[in-house]
């Protein structure tokens, strides 16, 4: 896993619980890295998984929880990292229906050997859309929080169900629909 993904978590952390739960989080997890990560380089997934279930026992939030929270936190990273990557798309079902065949071949040049999850589309109408999420990592709740704060980016408001195709969680479906909101702002506070 990219090393973007631990800096922009323990960012997370520190700013939403401080710095102490920062360090006892680590200092109880027993990581390979000791935890000193550097945005480029690359990680264990097993690392953030020990982490997250530290920050979860510490704070008495479920896990599932605190990665949909991560999500929505991490999706500021990717606009201020990325925002032609963004302003490439009208549209978020557009966006969203690119991920396979430009967003991610665009991630793995700028991180050559990210290890990314799938994204099939099953259906898409102007209003809807159906996709299913493979990924071994199971952050399906990731993936939500990235999808709602997508439409939000786009000026729309999503509703977005989920269903487990297996019990681990690494196959998901989603199914999404749009209302459209008054905001068309493209900006995220």
């Amino acid at each position: 896993m990219k090393g973007i993904v631990f800096t922009e978590f323990l960012e997370m952390v520190e700013e939403q619980y401080g710095l102490q739960t920062v360090d006892y989080i680590i200092s109880h997890s027993r990581l390979k890295s000791q935890g000193i990560y550097s945005a480029i380089g690359t990680y264990d997934f097993i690392e953030m998984q020990t982490l997250i279930g530290q920050l979860s026992e510490k704070i008495n939030i479920p896990a599932d929880d605190l990665i949909y929270t991560y999500g929505l936190y991490f999706f500021k990273a990717l606009t201020y990292h990325h925002p032609t990557v963004f302003r490439s798309y009208s549209d978020p079902f557009e966006f969203l229906a690119s991920i396979e065949n430009h967003i991610h071949v665009q991630v793995r040049k700028i991180y050559p050997g990210a290890e990314l999850p799938s994204f099939s589309i099953l259906s898409q109408d102007q209003n809807n859309m159906e996709m299913v999420y493979s990924s071994d990592r199971a952050m399906y709740m990731f993936a939500k929080a990235l999808m709602e704060k997508s439409f939000e980016y786009y000026g729309k408001k999503a509703h977005i169900e989920l269903i487990k195709l297996n019990e681990s969680g690494t196959q998901v479906k989603f199914m999404i629909s749009t209302i459209q909101c008054n905001n068309q702002n493209k900006s995220i506070s």
